[in-house]
């Protein structure tokens, strides 16, 4: 290599923004800026179980009030979901089983139904560390126990292969409408792939790209009642009129409490608020009030044209320069460092 063209790559490296974190090293997440994080907002519990050290999803039950589902991230835990209480007391510990069933890299977990229109548990096997190395991922879902105590469930699986190739994925939400289940891809272009419509647990789903999402999607849930869901990041959450289904409106964005590594995000069973959790022992649920003019219907609220650049490509909730400003910044004084070296090297 010539010294101009050693001296080029340096700098480019120097300059280059780093890429993409995979799961299993994650950026740090930037610091709210205090005036985005709503008013009222307040720890509500903490998962104080020991067991519970990498909490990387969040749902709210369908059938017992004040109680929440969560479950580890990949790595040495058992392949269980726990139900924990408004004060993060774990009540009841369901161990997942059955063909294809396996922890190897769980993301998310909503509620949705079963075939028999029952309340259901689905888990979201959709991580990759392998940035789209797995030919697929899976999900697999129970029924929602009546009585919480601990059990060993048989989980039926579903595979599921993406359209336009495998990717990473730590965001999973169920349309409590009709129940249709949405995965968005955690990429700087992330994406919002829809399920089919029926989910055939004998065949790999395959799931086709509707929208385009924010960048480092982490998490999403529907509302109770459907009429809109939230998208978050490691910065905030972006919400979407949903009245007229997938894709949706984009209605306003909050910014949420500064965390270790946030990853989960869930509805309160009225709506009224959502729940923002993070990885590590101990780790906190914070309880984040929707503003009203989400609450009250988002349609005056101006539409962003690209979800995946208005999430982000705005400062990080005051914090300071975001990270699509930093690429695009890096990327041309990169270039343009590049283009004098070329000049010179011409003239000598």
């Amino acid at each position: 290599m010539t010294k101009p063209a050693a001296l080029a790559l340096a700098v480019l490296l120097a300059l280059a923004p780093a890429a993409p974190a995979s799961a299993s090293a994650a950026p740090s997440p930037e610091p709210s800026g205090t005036g985005s994080v709503p008013e009222g907002s307040e720890i509500l519990f903490r998962l104080t179980d020991p067991r519970i050290t990498e909490s990387s999803g969040l749902a709210a039950s369908s059938r017992h009030e004040g109680v929440y589902w969560t479950h580890n991230d990949s790595g040495e835990h058992a392949p269980e979901v726990y139900a924990v209480d408004g004060d993060g007391t774990v009540l009841a510990t369901v161990t997942l089983s059955g063909d294809g069933v396996e922890l190897r890299d769980w993301e998310a977990v909503a509620l949705g139904t079963d075939e028999a229109g029952e309340p259901a548990v689905y888990v979201g096997d959709i991580g990759d560390n392998f940035q789209g190395g797995w030919p697929n991922v899976r999900v697999y879902r129970f029924t929602e126990p009546a009585d919480l105590a601990d059990a060993t469930v048989e989980a039926e699986a579903f595979t599921f292969t993406y359209a336009d190739g495998g990717r990473d994925a730590e965001a999973m939400m169920v349309d409590p409408r009709d129940g249709r289940l949405y995965i968005i891809s955690k990429e700087i272009a992330g994406g919002v792939y829809a399920a089919p419509e029926e989910l055939d647990p004998d065949a790999e789903n395959t799931l086709e790209r509707v929208d385009s999402a924010p960048l480092y999607a982490t998490d999403a849930s529907f509302s109770p009642d459907g009429s809109y869901y939230a998208v978050r990041t490691y910065w905030g959450a972006t919400f979407y009129d949903a009245a007229d289904g997938v894709p949706g409106r984009s209605a306003g964005r909050i910014g949420l409490p500064e965390t270790d590594q946030g990853e989960s995000l869930a509805f309160t069973a009225d709506g009224s608020a959502v729940l923002a959790g993070t990885e590590g022992p101990e780790s906190p649920v914070w309880r984040v009030p929707v503003p009203d003019h989400i609450a009250e219907g988002a349609g005056e609220q101006p539409p962003s044209p690209d979800p995946s650049a208005a999430e982000e490509g705005e400062e990080q909730a005051g914090s300071g320069p975001s990270a699509t400003a930093l690429i695009l910044t890096g990327a041309g004084v990169a270039a343009a460092v590049i283009i004098g070296i070329v000049l010179l090297v011409r003239r000598s």
